[in-house]
């Protein structure tokens, strides 16, 4: 398995399109209401991915072997699907949850990021999904720095959402990205930490888990696209592009209407960088 080395000049083109990605999500938001359908959030995003921005969707008739092409310039994932929704016209309704995942192409590279929203009042219940799905994908985040294992990321996802009581999702993961939208390396969210690929400075990859609050199991509807956990359990995902740095990580895909990260993430750099 070769993973690509990205350049300096790689890098700088890759945070502008990991920027633009956050900022649609940005965008997206202020419309997210009970009565919307997530066919109008694709419009939305649509228009200004290539009209604002400059840049091209890169889901929008995207067909890897064995796909029909996906229709849609977003994934949109509501409730009890765990990735990979393709936007509709069945308006939203108060308390669902809603993954929007974002993939654009600025300049020939790729910026892709994810996030949860809430739509209107969610239960206690799927608003600890959302979260402690978000503090899972940041615990795989703080992992990453040169000598470290993708193993390292996986088991630090796993371990958490586990102690929780949840469940984490197998046959989908994180990979690399740059000037393709999916390369090397498939960055699992479960595992065993000192495993598999070493990682080196200049490593692009994203950081997706996707949790289910009962049990792991999934299947595909007939479209072809959509993945639902087969209890029809709630699910969550989060997702960044991250970038492997001499001393440990950036994350790509950060804008003004990113959430913070969380506490904990603060605590383990001041760790790291005390004497």
């Amino acid at each position: 398995m070769t993973i690509a080395i990205k350049s300096s000049g790689d890098i700088v083109s890759m945070r502008v399109a990991g920027r633009l990605a956050a900022e649609v999500l940005d965008m997206l938001a202020a419309h997210i209401r009970p009565g919307v359908t997530t066919q109008q959030l694709d419009r939305l995003a649509h228009d200004h991915i290539v009209h604002v921005q400059g840049a091209t969707p890169a889901p929008l008739n995207y067909a890897p072997p064995g796909y029909v092409p996906y229709p849609a310039s977003v994934c949109t994932s509501i409730n009890h699907q765990v990735c990979h929704g393709i936007p509709n016209d069945r308006p939203l309704k108060n308390g669902d949850i809603l993954n929007i995942d974002v993939t654009v192409i600025k300049d020939g590279w790729h910026g892709d990021t994810s996030r949860m929203f809430i739509v209107g009042e969610g239960s206690i219940q799927a608003r600890r999904l959302c979260r402690i799905t978000y503090e899972a994908m940041w615990k795989g985040i703080i992992q990453v720095r040169p000598g470290a294992r993708l193993g390292d990321i996986g088991h630090a996802i796993q371990t958490f959402a586990e102690s929780a009581g949840y469940s984490v999702v197998r046959e989908f993961c994180g990979h690399g990205i740059g000037a393709k939208f999916h390369e090397e390396p498939q960055v699992l969210h479960y595992g065993r930490p000192g495993t598999l690929d070493e990682l080196q400075p200049g490593m692009i990859f994203t950081i997706e888990p996707m949790i289910n609050a009962g049990r792991r199991e999934i299947r595909e509807l007939g479209d072809g696209w959509t993945i639902v956990t087969k209890d029809r359990s709630l699910s969550a995902q989060w997702e960044h592009t991250v970038l492997v740095t001499e001393t440990g990580y950036e994350v790509l895909t950060l804008s003004a209407g990113t959430p913070a990260a969380p506490a904990f993430v603060g605590e383990r750099q001041a760790a790291v960088a005390a004497p």
